[in-house]
């Protein structure tokens, strides 16, 4: 146990960090390597690797991942936004580098590597973009600082790079977290017709222009099992557990769904450890996002304020479309589960994005010299 009156950095953080949070980055982590325990290997051994080959790279990748959201969290909010630029300016060069040089997966150049490693630099760049962007906006006030002109111009920056790659799952996440931090900033309502149109003007620009679109919205709209074997496969599996599935290492259907260990782990959940398993991970996922809107709204700092809410808002949409997608009720996007798909970008970028909230929601000295705490649900100004 840390007493209250010890004033040492790690004394101040545990007292002033949201725990809540805390435990529930920790429920999803934990869940990620138990639910990969029955996905992975199917996927593993069709490849011919070792049957617990991706469980054992996610604890790997794990362990430097809650070292790094950790480290991050004892930032302060301008150090926060001063590693976010550093990490946007390189992943920003390596997702340009990967266009030029990445190896063409599934008919884009999203993957970079460096020696032996291979990594997704868009990834980085979803939570660096989403600090600048609220440091943008925040600073609108400003007359020094020209930050709704910063803010509008870090969007076309971003995503120009993520459609060359293709990736539209990726830019339509970025997207929509920014127009909500714009709306956020106070936009007039002319603005959110106007993004709004130009919103609908880019999709069916895509659907016209790009034939991989095309065909994912078309196969997506004719609900042939032919032309959607995944999603097809997923809903079985959906059916196959019921409510609380067939137990643990009893599916069937995962044998035979090609990204059981990635975009499609919440189908295996569901097969396995049935629908109530799945609605307590929908549960943890509706939790991390509330708590952090609750404490976005609780904090009197313009910067602090943006940059959690649209850190939560990027976490809860990118969980949603997954889950979405498992239940064919958008087309696939090649977007993970977070904490819980697969993947070693995925992980260190989600504990980059974990990290950074955790710092932005620390409890801190308010104006005057009070410190700002929160008892059943009010703030009481106690002295510093």
């Amino acid at each position: 146990m840390v007493s209250r009156a010890e004033r040492s950095l790690v004394g101040d953080w545990w007292w002033t960090i949201d725990k809540a949070l805390v435990v529930a980055f920790g429920v999803l982590m934990t869940s990620g390597v138990v639910l990969l325990m029955a996905g992975g290997p199917p996927v593993a051994q069709r490849l011919g690797l070792d049957t617990f080959h991706f469980v054992n790279r996610q604890a790997i990748f794990l362990a430097p991942a809650v070292l790094l959201m950790l480290a991050v969290s004892f930032l302060t909010p301008r150090l926060v936004r001063r590693v976010a630029l550093a990490v946007y300016v390189g992943s920003l060069g390596l997702v340009l580098a990967a266009l030029e040089f990445g190896p063409e997966i599934k008919g884009a150049h999203r993957w970079i590597y460096l020696g032996p490693f291979g990594l997704q630099p868009s990834e980085f760049l979803k939570p660096a973009f989403v600090i600048l962007a609220a440091w943008a906006f925040s600073e609108k006030a400003r007359s020094d600082m020209p930050g709704t002109p910063i803010a509008i111009l870090l969007l076309p920056v971003t995503i120009v790079p993520l459609i060359l790659q293709p990736d539209f799952g990726q830019t339509m996440l970025v997207t929509v977290v920014w127009a909500c931090l714009f709306f956020i900033a106070g936009l007039h309502w002319i603005w959110v017709i106007g993004l709004g149109g130009a919103g609908a003007v880019g999709i069916f620009a895509a659907y016209e222009l790009l034939p991989h679109v095309r065909a994912r919205i078309e196969r997506f709209l004719s609900g042939d099992a032919s032309e959607s074997f995944q999603v097809e496969t997923a809903l079985q599996s959906f059916a196959s557990g019921g409510w609380l599935g067939r137990g643990p290492g009893e599916g069937t259907v995962k044998r035979i769904l090609p990204d059981a260990h990635t975009d499609f782990i919440f189908a295996v959940t569901a097969e396995e450890f049935g629908i109530a398993v799945c609605l307590a991970i929908v549960c943890v996922y509706a939790f991390i996002v509330l708590r952090g809107m609750l404490l976005a709204h609780r904090s009197q700092d313009a910067f602090c304020r943006m940059a959690v809410a649209g850190l939560v808002l990027m976490f809860g949409l990118q969980a949603s479309i997954n889950m979405m997608v498992n239940l064919h009720l958008v087309p696939a996007k090649g977007m993970t589960l977070p904490f819980i798909s697969y993947g070693g970008s995925s992980l260190l970028s989600l504990a980059l994005a974990t990290g950074f909230l955790i710092a932005l929601t620390r409890r801190r000295p308010a104006a005057g010299g009070a410190r700002t705490e929160a008892y059943g649900g009010a703030l009481v100004e106690r002295p510093a």
